[in-house]
């Protein structure tokens, strides 16, 4: 019975205020009272439904003549692979497999939804032995003599 001394005293304490309790303002004007510290920060907009707010900013992109957007795959080309694949009795399944790609994205590329990879447009131009890129799209693609 080492353990358990008559002499040990167990405090026990009530729990500090929580967080909520600690932003009153009570709480604030207590602890100013009793002269500690408090520090206080205004969050921008805060409590408020501004995400939506027309500014300056808004207003100079609205009148911005210029488009932004990516450039997507010419109709051209997709017609190009559907036409290549079909001539060669593959699916776009088939050719997702061959190219290592999904089968969505030889779709985005046949109805021209897909911004242009060069690595993808490669991989599928070495398949269906047909140019892509460049200005002869839609010729055969020539075989270049491998160098030794």
């Amino acid at each position: 019975m080492a353990e358990s001394d008559w002499d040990t005293v167990t405090v026990l304490r009530k729990k500090g205020p929580t967080a909520a309790q600690a932003k009153s303002k009570q709480a604030i004007s207590a602890a100013q009272r009793r002269g500690e510290e408090v520090e206080t920060t205004k969050k921008w907009a805060a409590g408020q439904n501004k995400q939506h707010l027309v500014t300056k900013n808004t207003a100079k992109l609205d009148r911005e003549t210029e488009e932004l957007h990516h450039e997507r795959v010419p109709l051209e080309v997709g017609k190009v692979i559907q036409q290549g694949r079909q001539a060669k009795g593959l699916t776009q399944k088939d050719l997702a497999t061959k190219v290592n790609e999904k089968p969505q994205i030889i779709a985005d590329y046949e109805s021209g939804k897909a911004i242009p990879n060069n690595q993808v447009m490669g991989k599928i131009e070495r398949v269906i032995g047909m140019k892509l890129r460049g200005k002869d799209i839609g010729l055969p693609l020539e075989a270049k003599p491998k160098q030794k």
